[in-house]
């Protein structure tokens, strides 16, 4: 499982899900979206208009969401607790 924050500069949902998401022991990448204009331009393609945007690469396929997901990152904590 792969996680990707993408965030920006004073986002209080951006810093509520990456503390959710390190406290629940799920490792991500954080992207700024700020300082990164490919990865803007990849939110934008897919039709977000903010932050944050939280992405997961699953062995079945792709999970994309926005805003803070309280109960999503839940659902990452348990799968990321499962042995591999």
């Amino acid at each position: 499982m792969k996680v990707t924050v993408y965030s920006s500069p004073n986002c209080m949902p951006c810093r509520a899900t990456k503390r959710a998401l390190t406290k629940a022991n799920v490792p991500f990448t954080d992207i700024d979206v700020s300082e990164d204009a490919t990865a803007a331009e990849h939110l934008k393609t897919l039709g977000f208009k903010s932050t944050p945007v939280v992405e997961v690469e699953l062995p079945d396929g792709m999970d994309r969401w926005s805003d803070h997901r309280e109960n999503k990152i839940k659902a990452l904590a348990s799968i990321a607790e499962r042995p591999a």
